[in-house]
């Protein structure tokens, strides 16, 4: 099982993102849409790379692709900002079930 934990840093704006205790890549060879890193409560450019990483490390590059803009606004957006957060593979499972536009 995969688990995605998210925290603020001391740094103005610093936001970690680990996933099983590994820092998650942010996947800027895919898109580049926060070169300052990720962020989420909002929907915006770090929200977009946070969504855009999850997804690709969960359900791959091409499912991540053609969902990572929904899954923002429907799921990355929702949590709480500049709180910790705590994403399960099972809770990524559901929204997919529910709300993924290509289920491949």
């Amino acid at each position: 099982m995969r688990i995605y934990n998210g925290f603020a840093t001391p740094e103005p704006g610093g936001r970690v993102v680990l996933v099983n205790g590994a820092e998650l890549s942010p996947r800027h060879d895919l898109r580049n849409h926060s070169p300052d890193g990720f962020s989420w409560g909002y929907c915006g450019s770090g929200p977009a790379q946070l969504a855009l990483a999850i997804l690709t490390d969960y359900k791959g590059a091409i499912f991540a692709l053609r969902n990572y803009q929904h899954f923002k606004a429907g799921c990355i957006a929702a949590l709480p900002m500049d709180e910790p957060f705590t994403l399960t593979g099972e809770s990524i499972d559901l929204w997919c079930a529910e709300h993924a536009r290509s289920p491949l």
